[in-house]
């Protein structure tokens, strides 16, 4: 099959300046080092854009314009209420250039339009959500002698970190400022090399809404230099991290310097288990979108599908009715599911894995291959007659691949599912509602679906157990995360 690629278009701020600067202190700047990087349009494989490559000492900068912003209060002090209007103004402003932040995300990251058209109004509504905390973060008085008066307040962490990925860029940035400024905190963030534009074009948009100067940086470049300096700057307070959970390891590594706090979201295997008693029809369409929605580029992907015995060839049947309803093509047609994958080295490395599969002994059901013409396309693929033990069914493949594993009871598919380094998210197809709270008890992961996948909301906290994170976003529980909690104990 030959992918056809039509001409995209070209939003006014990738044909702006030669190379694309980074926001420190308010103001626009080329990295110290003068070097720059370009970022690819993986549905084409052609140069995109020229982006500021920053180093230490660009972060060294940008840690600076956050503490001095930090410290002299103007926004850390505002008063709560205008705070929420801030955050209000910035939802607007999104909303106000939600198709040229969706064009932008579709070019960087091979995204299909439709889903970034969604991926741009949950940003908005992130902002929306945490614009309503800044009222709301209240203390206590506590029960003590009556000579004494003791109370807490909750006040911000400081200089906080966000390094995110590039599946999804626009909504991990939401995830990492919002709930941070809510807090009075300052920002510095730092974008994927893979997807550097919408950050670089979202903080131009929130620089117009009345945000103080040097509350928001942004620093792009790659994960080895400005990733590094970010995470063992002492003069960062938190770091906030979505990526792979190598990366998480050296970044928690690194912040024992000065044993800044760190939330890490990291990788996933999770499991979606298909019992006997499950609508197949429907816990097949779950499925499918739950392993390859996005290209596969998503930690909470379902890549160990589950299957009773009982169920197996019928489930295979309609997993393979419902991958065939995917349109795989150009990111801008409107009838696209799956666009590519985002680069030339994740497309080696997913097609990687299908050999990999195929040596271990795993048969090709669906798919297997990739496409031809341009970018970076591979074909949603489904392998059957999987163990648990092979390293198609154990390590994190971030693309359209899914193994179908079977079970003959509900203790052994907790075992196989709960079998794995990570913990990320798990799902369960059934109609019998016990089942459903039992199996959601013994499933060792954040997120558990029943009859559903991929499901979020803004007032629920996300992240994994074991090696899949620490910490939690969204939600109340993230407040924790950007505050620090201070007992004040005075004797009267």
């Amino acid at each position: 099959m030959h992918i056809e690629i039509a001409a995209a278009p070209v939003p006014e701020f990738i044909a702006g300046p030669a190379a694309r600067p980074m926001l420190i202190d308010g103001a626009w700047t080329d990295a110290q080092s003068g070097e720059t990087f370009e970022t690819t349009n993986p549905a084409t494989g052609t140069a995109l854009a020229s982006v500021a490559s920053g180093g230490a000492p660009d972060v060294d900068r940008a840690v600076a314009a956050a503490r001095r912003a930090f410290e002299d209060g103007a926004w850390t002090d505002l008063n709560p209420h205008e705070r929420t209007m801030v955050l209000l103004r910035i939802a607007d402003a999104i909303d106000a250039h939600a198709e040229e932040l969706a064009t932008l995300e579709s070019l960087d990251g091979g995204i299909p339009i439709t889903v970034t058209r969604g991926m741009v109004a949950d940003a908005a509504k992130t902002f929306r959500y945490y614009a309503g905390w800044p009222t709301k973060m209240t203390g206590t008085v506590n029960p003590v002698d009556a000579s004494v008066h003791c109370y807490t307040v909750r006040e911000p962490v400081g200089v906080c970190a966000g390094i995110i990925p590039w599946n999804g860029p626009i909504t991990m940035a939401a995830w990492k400022i919002a709930p941070a400024l809510a807090c009075g905190n300052t920002v510095i963030l730092k974008p994927a090399e893979q997807t550097p534009l919408t950050a670089l074009r979202l903080a131009e948009i929130i620089t117009q809404t009345g945000l103080p100067r040097g509350v928001l940086n942004v620093v792009t470049g790659f994960g080895h230099t400005a990733g590094a300096a970010i995470a063992a700057h002492p003069g960062v307070d938190k770091v906030s991290f979505t990526g792979s959970t190598a990366t998480g390891k050296a970044i928690l590594q690194a912040s024992q310097g000065n044993l800044k706090r760190v939330t890490l979201e990291l990788g996933g295997k999770s499991p979606h288990i298909i019992m006997p008693d499950a609508d197949i029809p429907a816990a097949a369409r779950a499925a499918a979108a739950g392993f390859a929605m996005l290209t596969g580029q998503v930690c909470v992907a379902g890549t160990r599908i589950l299957v009773h015995e009982a169920v197996h060839d019928e489930f295979a049947e309609e997993l393979a009715k419902a991958l065939a309803q995917f349109q795989v093509g150009d990111p801008f047609a409107e009838d696209t599911l799956l666009g590519p994958v985002v680069s030339a080295a994740q497309f080696e490395r997913v097609k990687s894995y299908l050999a990999i599969g195929r040596s271990e002994g795993a048969d090709v059901a669906i798919g297997g291959g990739e496409y031809d013409g341009p970018g970076y396309f591979v074909q949603p693929t489904v392998f059957t007659g999987v163990d648990n033990s092979m390293r198609l069914a154990r390590e994190e493949i971030f693309g359209p691949v899914a193994a179908l594993i079977t079970f003959r009871d509900v203790d052994e598919a907790v075992r196989i599912a709960n079998d794995t380094d990570y913990g990320l998210a798990a799902a369960v197809a059934t109609s019998n509602v016990s089942t459903a709270h039992s199996l959601a008890r013994r499933l060792r992961a954040g997120v558990v679906w029943v009859n559903t996948y991929s499901e979020l909301d803004l007032t629920f906290p996300f992240g994994g157990f074991k090696q899949s994170g620490i910490g939690r976003e969204l939600g109340e529980n993230s407040l924790d995360n950007f505050t620090e909690l201070k007992s004040v104990f005075i004797r009267l």
